[in-house]
C-alpha cells in the first residue's frame, strides 16, 4: 500500500467475514462499549491512517484507536526502530521491582527500556521540575497512582471537573463526571467535589466565575471565612487540559488561572491528565502546556504505549512498598515503543505537524456548511465537530463509515477527529471531504 496515492473502499461494511469474527468475538467477552464491527485484518496491507478490514474495505482511520496508535498503522518512523531490536521471550519482566538492560551501554542500550523512558519522560517534563517517574500498565493506573501520592502527601479531599473522565478503576471512577453509567452502583472515594469545568469565552455562563469571596467557585469553597471546605484537607485537584470523553472541550484561560492562583494560595497539588492530550496531540507536548498552570503530577499513557505518574521527587512517598506494580515497568516492549515514539516526535519535529494540519483541518471544518454542525472545537489534531442532536451525531459516524472514514464520537453528540501525529495535508483533505459529503447523506439530513 502507497501511502502517497491510499484511498478508502468500502464494498460492504461490515462485511460477511466481519460479522462472523464480531459474533465469535462476542460469545466469551464481557459487554463492553463497541463503537462499530470493525475488524482489522493485521496481515493485510495498512500504513498510516490507511488499513485493511477482514472483508477488504480499505478504511481511512482517524480514531488513533483513541489516541493509542499516534502513528496509525505500520509507520517506518517507528516500525523501522523496533526492527533494529532483537526481542526476547519474556518482553515482560516483574515490573518496578526488577531491573533489565538492552544490551550495549545504559547510555546508549543497544534496546531502550524502562530505565531510558523514565529519563525521557523526566527530560520532557524538566519544565515543570518533575524529575521522578512511576511506571504502570494503563491510563486508569497512572491515575491511580497520582491520587494516591497526593493522599499520602496531604488531605483527604480532592477536586474533579464536569465532564472530566479519568479511568475505570474504581478510584478514578470517584473522579469521573462525564457519563453516569460509568459510576452507577459502585463505591466511591469519599471527599471528592465536582465543580464546572469552564470553557467560555468572554462573559461566564457555566457557573464558575461568582459573586462570592473568591469570584470563582474553587476560591470561594476555599475562602479562610466563608469557604466550605479546610483548604488543608484538600489534596489534589484533577483536570484534563482537553477533556476527552467529556466533549474535546478546550478550558478558558481565565478558568486555568484561578486553579493556579488557588493552588499559590492553599498549596494543594495539581493533576494534570494527559492521557489522552499528552505527547504531542494537541500541537505541545502537554496539553497542559497551552495553560498558565504548571501541573505538580503529569499522568501519561495511550499514546505513550505504557502508563506513567510523572511527578517531583517530593511528591513521591518516601516509604518503599507504598507503590508497586509487578508488571508495570516490566513490559520491554511498551517502553521501547514508547521511547522510539517520544524519538520520532522529536526527531521528525511532529509538534510542527500537528499544528500546521490541525490549522489546516480546523478551517476546513469551520467552513463546513451544514446547520446541523453548532461546534469545531479542539487543538491540534485532537479536534471535534459537535452536532445538533446525539441521533444525527451517530447518523453523521455511520455515513462517515460507509464511505471508509473510521470516526468516533465522544461527549453528548461530539464527533471527535484524531488523524495521526504525521498526517499529511493529502490525508486531512481527504478525510475532510468524506465528513463534508456524509452531512449531505439522508440519514444525517432526514431528508
Amino acid at each position: 500500500m502507497d501511502r502517497d496515492t491510499a484511498e478508502p473502499r468500502v464494498d460492504t461494511f461490515p462485511g460477511d467475514a466481519a460479522r462472523e469474527w464480531v459474533d465469535r468475538h462476542h460469545e466469551h467477552a464481557a459487554p463492553r462499549t463497541y463503537a462499530y464491527d470493525f475488524v482489522w485484518d493485521i496481515t493485510e496491507e495498512a500504513i498510516g491512517p490507511f488499513c485493511t478490514d477482514i472483508d477488504g474495505n480499505v478504511l481511512l482511520d482517524f480514531t488513533a484507536h483513541v489516541a493509542s496508535a499516534p502513528f496509525g498503522y505500520n509507520n517506518p518512523k517507528i516500525l523501522d526502530r523496533l526492527d533494529a531490536f532483537d526481542l526476547v521471550d519474556p518482553t515482560k519482566i516483574a515490573g518496578q521491582d526488577f531491573y533489565v538492560s538492552g544490551g550495549g551501554s545504559v547510555d546508549d542500550p543497544d534496546v531502550p527500556g524502562p530505565t531510558q523512558l523514565m529519563e525521557r519522560l523526566t527530560d520532557l517534563t524538566e519544565h515543570y521540575g518533575l524529575d521522578t517517574v512511576f511506571l504502570s500498565n494503563s491510563g486508569a493506573e497512572a491515575v491511580e497512582n497520582a491520587i494516591k501520592i497526593c493522599y499520602a502527601k496531604r488531605g483527604h479531599r480532592a477536586v474533579t471537573f464536569d465532564g472530566g473522565f479519568h479511568g475505570r478503576t474504581l478510584g478514578a471512577l470517584s473522579l469521573n463526571r462525564s457519563k453516569a453509567v460509568h459510576r452507577t452502583g459502585y463505591p466511591e472515594v469519599p471527599g471528592v467535589v465536582s465543580l464546572p469545568y469552564c470553557t467560555c469565552e468572554g462573559e461566564c455562563t457555566c457557573g464558575w466565575e461568582t459573586d462570592g469571596p473568591g469570584g470563582n467557585r474553587l476560591a470561594d469553597m476555599l475562602h479562610a471565612e466563608r469557604g466550605v471546605i479546610d483548604p488543608d484537607e484538600l489534596a489534589y485537584v484533577i483536570l484534563e487540559p482537553q477533556q476527552g470523553e467529556g466533549g474535546y472541550r478546550v478550558p478558558s484561560d481565565d478558568f486555568a488561572r484561578d486553579v493556579a492562583a488557588a493552588r499559590a494560595e492553599h498549596g494543594f497539588y495539581v493533576i494534570s491528565d494527559e492521557i489522552q492530550s499528552g505527547l504531542g496531540r494537541t500541537g505541545e507536548l502537554w496539553g497542559i502546556d497551552h495553560l498558565d498552570l504548571d501541573p505538580d503530577v503529569i499522568t501519561s499513557a495511550k499514546g505513550l504505549r505504557v502508563g506513567a505518574t510523572i511527578a517531583d521527587a517530593d511528591v513521591f512517598p518516601e516509604e518503599t512498598a507504598r507503590l508497586s506494580s509487578t508488571w508495570g515497568a516490566g513490559d520491554v516492549l511498551a517502553a521501547a515503543q514508547g521511547v522510539a515514539t517520544i524519538d520520532a516526535i522529536e526527531a521528525h519535529d511532529l509538534l510542527t505537524n500537528v499544528r500546521e494540519r490541525g490549522r489546516q483541518f480546523t478551517e476546513l471544518l469551520a467552513d463546513l456548511d451544514s446547520e446541523h454542525v453548532t461546534d469545531v472545537r479542539g487543538r491540534g489534531l485532537m479536534l471535534a465537530v459537535e452536532l445538533d442532536t446525539k441521533e444525527r451525531r451517530g447518523a453523521l459516524l455511520r455515513a462517515c463509515l460507509d464511505r471508509g472514514l473510521l470516526t468516533i464520537g465522544c461527549g453528548y453528540k461530539t464527533l471527535r477527529l484524531l488523524p495521526p501525529l504525521d498526517a499529511t495535508e493529502r490525508e486531512i483533505e481527504l478525510g475532510f471531504s468524506i465528513i463534508d459529503a456524509a452531512l449531505d447523506d439522508p440519514r444525517v439530513t432526514g431528508a
